[in-house]
């Protein structure tokens, strides 16, 4: 064999050899901050800026997109994109169409705007499956919907959308009567039947005028199209006022005719179907209602400037608020990845912000994104990886004009700023050491009122409370104990919370004394002594009182020493 003929050899059978062995492993796009999820900080010129993206591999089985909700409800409240990260942390879901599997949230970022005076996000939200505030609809305003996150791991960008009456029904499966549901997850009128899901708040929150009815379901109460969620009436209230709503229950409430028209057909143990349909449209309700199916949509929130679609960036330019940098959040896609990107902006010395015209050429170049939509911006820009802050929201909030400290922690030694970096001439005071007390840039005080402000061993963070978010998810398996079993007879061991649901994230709805008696309830979608938030959980009937308590606050009579009735006691 000759040296040539050898040579020759070696080169073929190195080009034949496949990419990963011949050149070694494919290069990380950035640092792994979740199995399946990267983290990369661009610093940009031209403008000056500094964008964090974070990216998820969509073909990650374990891997899930979930909304988030500040204090859990829709109702009306704010929170820091970290506390409802921390919220949502280990808390269950129904991703593959199970309760009990929990999440690790990795990444999580703000969501939608949301009105300062109610402290409610404009227009709708699906939240782990359950429909939870309606998208605005045609015939009230835009129509705008959002980023959705689909059951089948699909995901699109909606933009019109209408809710047709006939579409929103309640059927009595018993007697196959359809009644119109008039509200989703809002304030009870007259001759309303409005239905109300876990995300409303801890309670409906309605007077003694009307009916409302419990219903078990055996899946949350989410968008479809033709086909019924279905639940079992396990109570029914007449004039009792607010109503409790469980995490696994949807409550229906009526008053005046819907009232006496509901009463006519349910009783307890009825089996009811709930259908909600959203009509999509591809530009606005003038079109034909061939926009994408929300069927079986598991997460989505609102968003603005639909910017980047199928490859085309969306021209903005003519909107002031789209033509001016800005901080800006985002949620862009391809067919392989989702990315979260916020662009830190207001700093003159590290970060200006974008126009929506550089956002989406950011989007589209650079990481190769083909669909992307922006969220809420300014002041609300933040993004949490594994519970911390990464970008300079006090910028964002505050507009830093003169060279200036910032604090961007590092993850994992992924080249953050840090605080060390002063740039000289600095005409404006470094982080504070306490609350600021002066205006923001979005001309609003810096009080517990719109922000908080802490500190901890990374430094100081001022966040802006907002109304939702989206998070990257790492789906944990659900965890159960064996310890009880459903008829158990037990007490409580101590002064016991006895919560909504499995989990501490769940409202109380009552406390139990030390020794109150008690029964193990057999949870119909298998839940019992579910894993959740650092313990596991158990339906327990404490007579006047039924919900979800942990498994270290309560135990048999023979685990404490104490029978559990007189005639147990030995002779």
């Amino acid at each position: 064999m000759t040296k040539t003929f050898l040579t020759a050899l070696i080169v073929i059978g190195f080009l034949l050899m496949p990419s990963r062995l011949a050149f070694g492993a494919p290069a990380q796009w950035g640092e792994e901050v979740g199995p399946g999820i990267e983290y990369r900080l661009f610093r940009l010129d031209n403008p000056l800026n500094n964008v964090f993206v974070t990216r998820m591999d969509r073909n990650t089985p374990v891997l899930t997109i979930e909304s988030s909700l500040s204090r859990g409800n829709v109702a009306g409240d704010t929170e820091t994109v970290s506390d409802m990260a921390q919220r949502y942390g280990d808390a269950i879901n129904y991703w593959d169409r199970t309760w009990g599997q929990r999440n690790q949230v990795v990444v999580a970022i703000n969501g939608y705007y949301f009105d300062y005076g109610s402290e409610t996000a404009y227009s709708g939200q699906i939240h782990s499956g359950w429909y939870a505030k309606r998208f605005t609809d045609c015939a009230t305003g835009s129509g705008g919907s959002g980023f959705a996150w689909k059951s089948d791991r699909s995901a699109f960008i909606g933009e019109s959308v209408s809710h047709p009456d006939t579409k929103q029904v309640i059927t009595f499966l018993d007697n196959d009567y359809l009644m119109q549901i008039d509200g989703l997850n809002v304030a009870r009128g007259d001759n309303d039947l409005i239905l109300y899901t876990p995300q409303y708040d801890s309670d409906t929150g309605t007077d003694s005028s009307g009916v409302e009815v419990l219903v078990e379901m055996d899946a949350p109460a989410g968008v479809t199209d033709g086909e019924m969620v279905t639940g079992t009436v396990s109570q029914i209230r007449k004039d009792s006022g607010s109503t409790p709503i469980p995490f696994d229950h949807v409550i229906l409430s009526a008053t005046g005719n819907a009232r006496t028209i509901l009463l006519e057909n349910v009783k307890s143990g009825d089996q009811i179907g709930i259908s909600q349909k959203i009509k999509a449209y591809v530009s606005d309700c003038s079109t034909s209602p061939t926009g994408p199916d929300w069927t079986d949509t598991y997460a989505s929130i609102a968003g603005a400037f639909y910017f980047l679609k199928d490859g085309a960036i969306r021209d903005y330019s003519d909107d002031p608020g789209a033509a001016a940098r800005a901080p800006r959040t985002a949620i862009a896609y391809n067919d392989d990845y989702i990315f979260f990107i916020v662009v830190d902006g207001r700093d003159a010395a590290h970060s200006l912000g974008m126009t929506i015209g550089e956002l989406a050429k950011f989007a589209r170049d650079k990481l190769g994104a083909t669909y992307g939509i922006a969220e809420d911006g300014g002041g609300s820009s933040t993004m949490v990886i594994n519970g911390t802050v990464v970008n300079n929201t006090y910028c964002n909030i505050n507009s830093c004009k003169g060279a200036i400290s910032i604090y961007i922690p590092m993850v994992s030694g992924s080249g953050g700023l840090t605080k060390s970096e002063v740039d000289p001439g600095n005409d404006v005071s470094p982080l504070p050491t306490t609350q600021p007390d002066k205006l923001s840039a979005d001309g609003l005080p810096l009080t517990s009122q719109y922000y908080v402000y802490s500190q901890d061993a990374t430094g100081p963070t001022l966040q802006r409370l907002v109304a939702n978010g989206l998070m990257m998810v790492v789906v944990q398996p659900r965890e159960q104990s064996s310890i009880f079993s459903p008829g158990d007879q037990v007490k409580a061991s101590s002064s016991t919370d006895v919560r909504l649901g499995p989990g501490s994230n769940y409202a109380v709805v009552d406390t139990v004394d030390a020794a109150t008696q008690g029964a193990i309830v057999e949870h119909p979608n298998g839940l019992n002594g579910v894993w959740a938030k650092g313990s596991y959980w158990w339906k327990v009937d404490f007579g006047s009182i039924v919900g979800w308590v942990s498994e270290a606050s309560i135990s048999t009579g023979s685990q404490i020493g104490i029978p559990l009735c007189p005639d147990c006691l030995p002779e």
